[in-house]
């Protein structure tokens, strides 16, 4: 798995090591975390190896599933590194799938909702070919993973290489960094600060967020399936962004103001995914309540930063 150190990723480490399956985790710690890893190093089915997804990938074991999440995944993250972020989604493709055709394993890419851009349609099905601006500060992202999905469409096609497209919508829950610069993040630790929560343009751009727990079991069924996707993972629950930081100020029990700040470029306006084909062929819906993820992240969040208080 590339990207295993990452947010999704180390998630998804944890929820296969746990059903008895030997994981083989690369990352380079770009924008993953050693921290989300560390109870997994030392233990039987679990290897480390720290290395860039844009070399050629070292390793020597069997390979049954060849998981693609290696990336920076927020604005923040992918506007500091743009080239890398480029890089990643193209010769890091590349390198993931002609691991999974060298072995004969499986691949499925961890694509996102950004393929969709500043959608017309609306929820977005697979079917949609998207609105994105190709040159865009946000394009470094949203066409790294059109590169991606072309190059999986691509192996698939020529060498006939078992394949799935997975596009995630807004995922949020434990293991995201104070500094992430999404949504959800930015506004728990003001929130727990006591600091102005941050709301871009009115507020009204609307997301769909789905607890990283209910993501995770979506790419373990498209996995375990011959279905090349691509399919939509994410939640119906359409929220303002508004409405979104109301929610944090009243489950952190916060007095914070909110402050409305300029829209970024590029920045979509609504933001819900159709998820006909991930409910009627894997029987995949989300079971975690907006509210309660929401909860179980404040709990995090609160619990990290009194540990970094305390150092």
């Amino acid at each position: 798995m590339t990207g295993g150190a990452g947010f999704i990723g180390s998630h998804l480490c944890d929820a296969l090591t746990h059903s008895g399956f030997a994981v083989i985790c690369v990352d380079n710690f770009l924008t993953g975390s050693r921290d989300n890893i560390e109870h997994l190093l030392g233990t039987e089915n679990f290897t480390l190896i720290e290395q860039d997804a844009n070399d050629k990938l070292a390793v020597a074991d069997e390979v049954d599933v060849v998981f693609h999440l290696a990336s920076p995944a927020s604005p923040a993250d992918y506007l500091r590194h743009p080239i890398p972020t480029l890089s990643v989604g193209s010769i890091g493709t590349l390198n993931a799938l002609e691991l999974a055709r060298e072995r004969g394993a499986r691949f499925v890419l961890a694509s996102t909702s950004e393929v969709y851009g500043d959608p017309h349609q609306h929820p977005q099905t697979e079917s949609y070919w998207g609105n994105v601006n190709p040159i865009g500060p946000r394009s470094v992202y949203d066409e790294a993973k059109r590169f991606a999905e072309a190059a999986t469409a691509a192996y698939r096609r020529e060498y006939g290489t078992d394949t799935a497209i997975v596009r995630i919508f807004n995922t949020f829950g434990p293991r995201m960094r104070t500094d992430d610069g999404r949504a959800v993040p930015a506004f728990v630790t003001r929130a727990l600060a006591g600091q102005p929560l941050r709301v871009s343009g009115d507020g009204h751009q609307s997301r769909s967020l789905c607890y990283v727990e209910d993501t995770v079991a979506g790419l373990l069924v498209v996995a375990a399936s011959d279905h090349p996707g691509p399919v939509n993972l994410g939640t119906e629950d359409e929220r303002t962004v508004l409405a979104l930081a109301h929610l944090v100020l009243d489950l952190t029990g916060s007095a914070a103001e909110i402050e409305f700040i300029a829209l970024p470029e590029d920045d979509p306006v609504r933001r819900r995914p159709d998820t006909t084909v991930a409910r009627e062929v894997f029987g995949w819906v989300p079971r975690t309540a907006i509210e309660d993820g929401l909860a179980a992240t404040v709990a995090w969040f609160t619990q990290q930063l009194a540990a970094g208080a305390a150092r």
